[in-house]
């Protein structure tokens, strides 16, 4: 029966896999197709020559260049952003004792349960009174704060022996200092996870860029493939090659690194 059942829990997971990986082979693959391959009913798995020449001609019908440098800048100064508040708030929130804390834990934890959407359009409004719509400052700054990644930063600072705090403020060490010369080097896992995570998230943003950008080159790569699905009608195969290569980095990424992400959220769920 233990065979058995191993058997079937592996059978579930190769299954399951196949299912999650199918689409992204499928598009490499479409995207090395010709426009009859790739539009044909039943689909053609397999192309019969490959077709790179559909990623220059998909560079070359849309700014994919100006995309990317814009998702790069904003992804990049929104995780730097997060990176600086996040560690600030957690260590006030584990290491500081002042009036109000808990009714604030609580709040922020409220908060968290409030859907993005409903958030959004206050937030377009206010950028728009600041006279920000179509720029970096509206795609960077109402990201450059994260109360989920605050408390994932605070859970795992929660396991640093606060005598560690104590012992610097003894040695006449101030509290920006402690931050900078012990508590980052102890939390550098989760605090690595973080910042993929959270370039991650910038580099898919999607609904937040479409509203408060309208201009060609200020859109980011997820814009700007909804944008040239649209403009580039039916071809199916200059789509997915954009598509392909707006993923590219995104996979480089998590391959170097996933040691590190899967390090960083194990270990901050341990409490010391």
């Amino acid at each position: 029966m233990e065979k058995i059942g191993s058997f079937i829990s592996k059978l579930f997971v190769v299954i399951m896999a196949i299912i999650t990986l199918f689409p992204f082979v499928y598009m490499i693959l479409a995207s090395l197709m010709t426009f009859q391959e790739a539009t044909s009913i039943p689909p053609t798995l397999i192309p019969s020559e490959l077709q790179f020449n559909n990623y220059a001609e998909a560079l070359k019908q849309a700014p994919f260049g100006r995309y990317f440098l814009n998702t790069v800048l904003v992804a990049t100064l929104s995780t730097c952003g997060t990176l600086i508040t996040c560690i600030l708030s957690a260590f006030a929130l584990v290491k500081l004792q002042f009036k109000g804390k808990g009714i604030l834990l609580i709040g922020m934890a409220a908060l968290l349960m409030v859907p993005y959407e409903v958030t959004v359009f206050t937030n377009y409004q206010t950028i728009a009174q600041l006279g920000w719509l179509n720029s970096y400052q509206a795609l960077i700054v109402p990201s450059l704060a994260s109360i989920f990644y605050t408390f994932y930063l605070k859970n795992y600072l929660t396991s640093i022996p606060i005598s560690y705090y104590k012992a610097a403020k003894v040695d006449g060490c101030g509290d920006l200092e402690f931050i900078i010369r012990i508590l980052i080097p102890l939390a550098k896992p989760a605090l690595f996870t973080m910042s993929i995570l959270s370039f991650i998230s910038g580099w898919n943003s999607f609904l937040w860029p479409i509203l408060v950008t309208n201009d060609t080159k200020m859109r980011l790569l997820s814009n700007g493939l909804s944008s040239f699905a649209t403009e580039s009608g039916t071809n199916v195969q200059l789509q997915m090659a954009a598509s392909a290569l707006s993923i590219v980095p995104i996979l480089i990424i998590y391959l170097v690194f996933r040691k590190q992400i899967i390090r960083g959220v194990v270990r901050s769920g341990v409490k010391g």
